[in-house]
Formats: C-alpha cells, structure tokens, sequence
C-alpha cells in the first residue's frame, strides 16, 4: 500500500472519530441535566421578585428576609462548608420578566434553589422552568392554586386559604358565637373570587354557621348601597369580604350608614393602613387573618424580631420578611438533613419536613408539598391599628 493511501485512509479515519466525538459532545450535552450540585464555596439561591412596581411591597421585604437567614447561616459557619450567596434580580411584577429571571438564574448564575415569586401569578410562570432544569423553587407568598402541582420540585411555606379559612370558621363559631355570614365577592378579582369559594366549602362542613347573603361587586366600584341594603335585612354576625382594603373599607362605610354593626372579615388582602386610613372608624372591629403576628410572639420569632429591630432603626418585620427568612432557612434545614446541597437530593427532604420551628410559625410540608402551619394569628382593627386578636391552632396532622 502507497503511502498516499496509507495517509488517505488515516485521515479519513481521523475525521470519523472526531465526528462520532463530536456526536457524542452533543448527545452528552442535550441529556444532561441542566441543575448541577454547585461547585466551590458558596451555594447560590435564587431571589425571584420585585423591588420596583406595584408589588414590590411583597418582593423587598422577601428579600429582607432572605438576606437576614442567610448572613445568621453563614455566620454560624455555613452549610457543608459552603456560604449561602443570595443572588437577586428584579423582575418588576411583569410575568415575562419573571420567566427571564428565572433563566437567568439556572443558566448563567446556577443557582440550587429558588425563593419566589411572592405572587401567584408569577411563581407559576417560573415554576415549569426551575420544575425542568431541577431546580427547587420554594415561593414565600403565592396562594393560589396550580403552583406544587407543577412538580416535586415546587414548593411553598405561607400559610394557604384552604388551611386558614377552615380554621377561623372554627373559631367564629365556637369562640365568636357567629352564626349567620354575609359573603361579598369581587367577581373580576381571581383571588377574591377563590377565597370566596374557599369560605363556601368550608362553611358548609359547619352546621351552625349559615350563609345568609352572598352578594358581588367589582374592585373599582365605589357605591355598595344596594348589596348592603341587602345584607342588612339579614342580620349577619359577620361580613366576609374577600377582596382588597380599598373596596373593603368603603363596604364598611356604606354599612355603618345603613346602620348595620357586623364587623368585616378578611384575608390578607384586608391588611393594610390604608384599610384604616380610607375607612376611619367604620372599619374598626374588622379582621384579617394572616400567617405572622409579631405579638404573643414564640421563642424563635421573638429572636427574629429583635435582629430585625436592630437592623432597621426599630421597625417591626412583616409577613414578607418572616417568609423570606423561613425560606432560607427551611432550604438550609432540608440541605443539612440530606447531607447534600444537590436539589435533586435535598428536594426529598425538604418534601418531608415535619413540624420546622419557623419564624412565622411551625410549618409541616403534606405529601403534595403543600405546607401545613400554625398558628394562625387573626388581627383586627382596635382604635385605629391592627392588633392580635387571637392566635387560631390549627391542625397540624
């Protein structure tokens, strides 16, 4: 054989192995999986909210929480050896921004897990995208539903509507002594609508408690004096209103006007000043039922607040900050549990966290991921400020 020949022919065969190399690069790199356990000495998890924008007021405070459970942490020598770096982004309430974020975060930054989005809406575009590549994404505020049934990498530790709703019926009938509800729903409002839903189902498993009224409204509207005209001839102990602070204290004006003394009930959408600065004394005696108090407060919460205080000039943390700080620190339990700080490891221990002793409360993941916590703490309006009004047990098995 020539030596022309000799040289063709390893060269041919030169560029059928590179080929099949190349061909197995790619092979290689479609299959893999797309979260790896992080390298070096920091793990990275993911802030996914806004800072700027009309919901910002949940995103900022998330973080803050974050960043406290974090830096106590680190400061107590880390997880495996390893610092947490919270690595964070604003993606402005806006859903594509949110999705964009969430990319960024996996691809680029490779993050191990994710906190957020506080909002529902947000939380389930992020969702499949962390659900694919394998990474865990736990949100610090989302109650709607369609968010952990994405996948056994999505969860969540705020206290949801269908764990509190049943819970404060319990306590309206056996310690309030209410028997007969009104219910007014926003009916272009989906969270409304949903805890309205929420309040039905659970009210029909309470014999004593009736719904006498069960009127609709929209968020916008400004003048409620037919539905209260209605709800009046009924003589309720309670009106549950399941949309925002705006429409809910003008609904509480036009019925002291009529001259009907029910209190108002609501969930967190009930809670905030200006629920009392646009409804002035009428709203006085109105509930909301929340997953944080920083009154009657437990060893571990009480530990938190006075870090928080100290960090910002004596300002008292809200419920954003507590679950923010759960977050961090349920991801960092689940780590240290699993002795590892690969998603794909720790993911199923943090999927059977049982009775965490949280900021916000003791909080147990179900088998769908879905968290259990307790107590509950209803406030209400008492000379013009949101007081605890009770701490509700609820259920923890």
């Amino acid at each position: 054989m020539s030596f022309k020949k000799i040289s063709a022919l390893l060269l041919v065969a030169m560029l059928a192995v590179g080929a099949f190399g190349c061909k197995k690069k790619e092979e290689a790199k479609e299959g893999a999986a797309p979260a790896a356990a992080p390298a070096g000495n920091t793990i990275k998890i993911g802030f996914l909210g806004a800072l700027t924008g009309d919901v910002a007021m949940f995103g900022k405070p998330t973080l803050e929480g974050m960043k406290m459970a974090a830096d106590e942490i680190n400061a107590a020598g880390g997880i495996q050896g390893k610092k947490i770096e919270i690595v964070e982004a604003d993606n402005r309430g806006d859903k594509q921004e949110g999705a964009s974020v969430t990319q960024k975060f996996i691809s680029r930054d490779n993050v191990t897990a994710i906190v957020g989005d506080p909002t529902t809406g947000i939380t389930k575009v992020a969702a499949p995208i962390a659900q694919k590549a394998g990474v865990v994404l736990l949100s610090a505020g989302a109650t709607g539903p369609g968010v952990v049934e994405v996948g056994d990498f999505i969860f969540r530790d705020t206290l949801l509507d269908s764990i509190a709703i049943p819970a404060c019926i319990e306590y309206f009938a056996k310690d309030l002594g209410f028997k007969k509800v009104a219910i007014v729903t926003s009916d272009n409002n989906d969270y409304s609508v949903g805890l309205s839903q929420t309040f039905r189902d659970a009210a029909a498993k309470v014999p004593s408690i009736k719904i006498v009224a069960d009127e609709k409204v929209k968020d916008g509207d400004k003048d409620f004096s037919a539905q209260i005209t209605n709800i009046k001839g009924k003589k309720p102990d309670v009106i549950l209103f399941s949309g925002y602070y705006t429409e809910g204290a003008l609904i509480m004006k036009e019925a002291r006007k009529q001259g009907l003394k029910a209190p108002m009930f609501g969930g967190d959408g009930l809670f905030s000043p200006k629920f009392i600065e646009l409804g002035g004394p009428a709203v006085e005696g109105s509930m909301s039922a929340l997953g944080f108090s920083t009154e009657q407060a437990a060893p571990a919460t009480a530990k938190f607040i006075e870090v928080f205080k100290g960090k910002h000039n004596g300002e008292l943390p809200g419920l954003f900050d507590a679950q923010g700080y759960d977050a961090v620190m349920l991801l960092a339990d689940a780590m240290k549990r699993a002795n590892s700080v690969d998603p794909k490891v720790f993911k199923g221990a943090l999927a059977q966290t049982k009775k965490f002793e949280g900021v916000s409360g003791t909080i147990s993941m179900q088998a769908n991921r879905e968290p259990i916590k307790s107590p509950l703490s209803l406030l209400y309006v008492k000379d013009g400020k949101f007081v605890l009004k009770a701490k509700v047990p609820v259920k923890m098995d």
